[in-house]
């Protein structure tokens, strides 16, 4: 099987004229894959006759060495196609040895990762796995700069708004587009958010709108850059709550404090570490209450400075402190 971008029509074209030249018969795996391919033949941009395209569900009725499938999933997506056939949890197709897997693909810079995870999930079912690394089955699906040119050249714009990749690529498209005489007031260096108007006088940026990640919390919406970063620490560090009950007129301690954590220790083996933090935590506001604090504010601070400074120095750890001072 071979594993590509379902928007390479071109390459699914070399994939399919290899396969049926070599007498096999072509399935596709990946709801985009078989979508893409069934538009681009309705379409005419791809040429496969009808007798060599079966269904995956149809798979089971051909001898393996017989079949090609053009599969989806060449960046290790989760839950792609190649990603679940790596896990052994596709319905349609199980890899095993004798088995070749080529991925026509380059990995795309940050997924690395989930990339190898598929090949080494591959290795492991026993099949064969030919990639960009070892053998020469990709080239770029991106225009060159000569193609580009030639792009310029035929449709000799007036405006030019280069589109896809990083700040950099889009860099050299426009020196390129003025390269090939577009004016440079005309050249419009478009990022996320950034609102181009076209009206008859021509194209300029008007104003921006919001733009970048936006994470969704259930059905609360966005959940805000505040709690995305408690979130983190809550991950990385833990979390220690301090509880403790004071005069509500003098500020002496009345019970407690007393100290839970998750994430952080794991409290029924460091008892002897939890009894020092209560006891740091106990002498700040015994020092808050000499000094006359004895508002509500105050000694929640007085708590989490301690605590924190204790946790800190202790285990050179910064979890989140979460300060319950209850007044009686």
């Amino acid at each position: 099987m071979t594993a590509c971008f379902a928007s390479h029509l071109h390459r699914i074209q070399q994939i399919a004229d290899a396969a049926v030249g070599s007498g096999r018969t072509i399935a596709t795996l990946g709801r985009s894959m078989g979508k893409n391919v069934a538009l681009a033949r309705e379409m005419g941009l791809l040429r496969i006759r009808d007798d060599c395209l079966v269904d995956i569900e149809k798979i089971g009725e051909f001898d393996p060495g017989d079949v090609c499938v053009i599969s989806t999933g060449s960046q290790g997506e989760p839950m792609s196609a190649l990603a679940l056939m790596a896990a052994g949890e596709n319905k349609w197709l199980k890899i095993g040895e004798g088995d070749v897997v080529i991925l026509s693909s380059h990995a795309i810079p940050g997924n690395e990762y989930d990339v190898n995870k598929v090949i080494d999930g591959l290795y492991r079912l026993g099949a064969e796995v030919i990639h960009s690394g070892i053998a020469e089955v990709h080239v770029s699906g991106h225009g060159q700069q000569e193609e580009l040119k030639t792009l310029l050249s035929i449709a000799s714009p007036e405006f030019f708004v280069p589109v896809h990749g990083e700040f950099r690529h889009l860099i050299h498209h426009s020196r390129l587009a003025m390269q090939m005489g577009v004016s440079r007031a005309n050249v419009l260096l478009a990022e996320d958010g950034d609102v181009i108007e076209l009206t008859d006088d021509g194209a300029d940026f008007i104003e921006e709108v919001p733009a970048g990640f936006l994470y969704v919390d259930g059905i609360v919406g966005d959940v805000g850059h505040g709690v995305l970063r408690d979130r983190r620490v809550l991950g990385e560090e833990g979390v220690v709550v301090v509880v403790v009950t004071v005069d509500a007129r003098t500020g002496e301690v009345v019970s407690g404090p007393e100290i839970l954590t998750r994430g952080w220790v794991y409290a029924p083996e460091a008892d002897d570490l939890l009894g020092e933090a209560r006891q740091a935590v106990l002498q700040s506001l015994k020092e808050a209450a000499a000094e006359g604090a004895t508002d509500f504010e105050t000694l929640r601070r007085h708590v989490r400075q301690a605590a924190g400074r204790f946790v800190n120095e202790r285990t050179k750890r910064r979890p989140m402190i979460v300060p319950v001072v209850m007044e009686v």
